[in-house]
């Protein structure tokens, strides 16, 4: 049975590109009609930086997905209250020895990086250096017993070796060699969040039966990473689907800032939903 997921941060209107996604995942959760099961379309609201969320937009969500004619599984998770299965996945990866402090801030980084002969790079450009990575285990402590803020980061190299040779399934490009350290050693979780994206995706994935993830080409080199922290955990593969962009007529992708695309207010505007579906080429 195909399950798949829409799992959309309510920091503002959906757009076309949500639409897009949204309307993906839907129609691949039913795409094999011969199956003797029908398939699953989960819905997920990924509400954990609670700096940005707003509750009026997860109102928004569901209006939107009901307007596009999109039916979901309950329940609907949201990752607010996921909190303790994260940090059980954090201790999980502690106890391997694979997670460490990182006191630098983003100034700090992007300086390091700027002075760096040869700073390491990943398919967005310069990835953290891992300065922090070398510091005495009484350092860390140090640092936070004096309560320097710090984010928690995972060694990728030793995370690499651990995990030994990986691969993932996407239906378009096949099977795929994964490169543990292509983002290279990723935030695990902040001050403020008990997981940081990466972390949270692969958990939230595994509790909801996920078994194939469509998403966006741009999130092909996350795959990576999230890869590794499956097989760190012990969760289960699932296939993955990475789907072309919707972009705006410059070419860029849009943006929640940009009104004039997000799905309330070409509904009010008088488009239809199989207008919308037209207009994205489903």
């Amino acid at each position: 049975m195909i399950v798949t997921r829409f799992a959309p941060s309510p920091t503002g209107l959906l757009h076309l590109g949500h639409a897009f996604a949204a309307i993906t995942a839907h129609d691949m959760a039913f795409s094999n009609l011969a199956a003797p099961r029908p398939g699953r379309f989960l819905l997920r609201i990924e509400d954990i930086d609670a700096s940005r969320c707003r509750e009026e937009f997860v109102t928004a969500i569901y209006e939107d997905l009901c307007w596009l004619g999109l039916e979901w599984d309950e329940p609907v998770v949201r990752q607010t209250a996921r909190g303790d299965a994260y940090r059980a996945a954090l201790a999980a990866l502690d106890r391997m020895g694979l997670v460490y402090p990182c006191f630098c801030t983003r100034r700090e980084i992007a300086d390091e990086i700027a002075r760096a002969v040869e700073a390491p790079h990943g398919p967005d450009g310069a990835i953290y250096p891992g300065t922090c990575r070398g510091l005495t285990r009484d350092e860390r402590a140090r640092r936070m017993a004096a309560g320097v803020t710090h984010t928690l980061r995972l060694d990728s190299a030793k995370a690499s070796a651990q995990a030994g040779a990986m691969t993932f399934r996407d239906l378009k490009a096949g099977v795929v060699a994964v490169e543990p350290t292509l983002l290279g050693d990723i935030v695990l979780a902040r001050k403020d969040m008990p997981a940081a994206y990466h972390l949270a995706v692969v958990v939230d994935d595994a509790h909801q039966g996920v078994t194939l993830l469509t998403r966006g080409e741009d999130l092909f080199a996350a795959t990576h990473v999230q890869r590794l922290l499956q097989a760190l955990l012990g969760l289960p593969e699932p296939e993955y689907a990475h789907h072309r962009l919707i972009l705006d007529a410059s070419g860029k992708k849009f943006s929640k800032r940009d009104h004039a695309v997000t799905l309330r207010s070409l509904r009010e505007s008088g488009v239809t939903p199989s207008e919308i579906r037209a207009r994205l080429g489903l």
